[in-house]
């Protein structure tokens, strides 16, 4: 069966079950809803785009603020079932945003450690690896425990932060044109202490902010809009395609980097564009949702046992793999009396079943 064959199975398969988890996750939450009106709910919120303008929105810098042109997507919605006011208006105002943003992370952040873990030839490394959800955490922290006029608040904060970093590691490792692996990560982990230290500081002086900050750093899917939606799937999506357009690339950097190069792989131009895209698409991820830990770690490595090593299939269906984990354990989080920052869910699942891999599976090396 070939590459083309098999990823399109497995990415048939994976789509249908998270649609099937994301319409079974709108019916929990406080107010029961049948599986048949949420069913007709979402399929009322499906959306045709049909038409980009412009509208005028507010920034503010400095205490002054600005107008400034932002896209406005038209959309037309073919879809017109009849159901309860209260529960369309629950499950496509409350449910379903919240919902897609969890599919859209989770997606990110899985695709982006699969890459990370060829990357490295290491089935530890998570999209983390290099600082970007610590550079995030300084950027999202010193926003609510300081008085900073940051345009967009937190979320632009935390994806500066986050890019900033991976540029700054990026350029510690890089030594006459050539990035090695060993000193890139050894740069991160360095990088990823000394920005925790500034997180510390920063929690300290937080005051009456800590609680927000905690809440971010544990991971954060409440309150989410369709605006953070639609600003995360076009850049999630963008930066996907490219590392799919690079997974044979990656699959012959796994041989090393001179046999690669013998090949005909242009070695450090391909590895700065992985490493440029997976940062990107991690910041997305991490800018909307706080640092969300084990998806990117547990879900390709899960998924390397299924479908085996070969990135052209493993990169696509750990994507949809971890969109579904990160839907199913935020429903978890938000099914109990009291919701749970997300983080702490995928902590709690992930971390087990990573011991228990490393109990009964071969997991030293690709």
């Amino acid at each position: 069966m070939t590459a083309r064959t098999r990823v399109t199975l497995w990415s048939a398969g994976l789509v249908a079950l998270l649609g099937l988890t994301m319409l079974a996750s709108a019916t929990v939450g406080p107010v029961d809803l049948g599986l048949l009106a949420v069913a007709k709910a979402c399929l009322n919120a499906v959306g045709i785009p049909t038409g980009l303008g412009l509208s005028e929105g507010l920034i503010t810098v400095g205490g002054v603020r600005f107008a400034v042109p932002v896209p406005d997507l038209s959309y037309t919605y073919p879809f017109s079932f009849t159901v309860p006011t209260i529960a369309e208006t629950i499950v496509r105002q409350l449910r379903l945003p919240r919902i897609a943003l969890a599919a859209v992370v989770g997606f990110a952040l899985a695709a982006a450690g699969a890459v990370m873990q060829g990357f490295f030839r290491n089935p530890m490394a998570d999209p983390s690896i290099i600082g970007v959800s610590s550079g995030a955490a300084v950027g999202a922290v010193a926003t609510i425990a300081l008085p900073l006029a940051v345009p967009f608040g937190i979320q632009t904060a935390a994806f500066v932060g986050a890019l900033l970093t991976a540029f700054a590691v990026y350029l510690i490792a890089t030594e006459g044109g050539r990035t090695p692996v060993a000193t890139l990560l050894l740069a991160g982990v360095a990088v990823q202490s000394l920005l925790g230290a500034v997180v510390s500081y920063l929690l300290l002086q937080s005051g009456e902010s800590l609680e927000q900050a905690l809440y971010w750093l544990m991971g954060n899917l409440h309150n989410s809009t369709w605006s953070q939606v639609e600003a995360t799937v076009p850049m999630a999506a963008l930066a996907f395609l490219v590392l799919v357009a690079y997974a044979r690339d990656l699959n012959v950097l796994l041989l090393g980097e001179e046999d690669a190069s013998a090949l005909g792989i242009e070695v450090e131009r391909t590895k700065r564009v992985l490493l440029g895209v997976s940062s990107l698409i991690t910041a997305a991820a991490v800018a909307v949702a706080g640092v969300i830990g084990f998806v990117g770690l547990v879900v390709p490595h899960m998924m390397r046992l299924v479908v085996g090593p070969d990135h052209r299939v493993l990169l696509p269906t750990s994507a949809l793999a971890g969109a579904i984990f990160l839907v199913a354990t935020d429903t978890v989080a938000r099914s109990g009396p009291a919701t749970l920052p997300v983080g702490i869910v995928t902590a709690a699942l992930g971390a087990p079943f990573f011991l228990y891999l490393l109990r009964r599976r071969e997991v030293h090396a690709l």
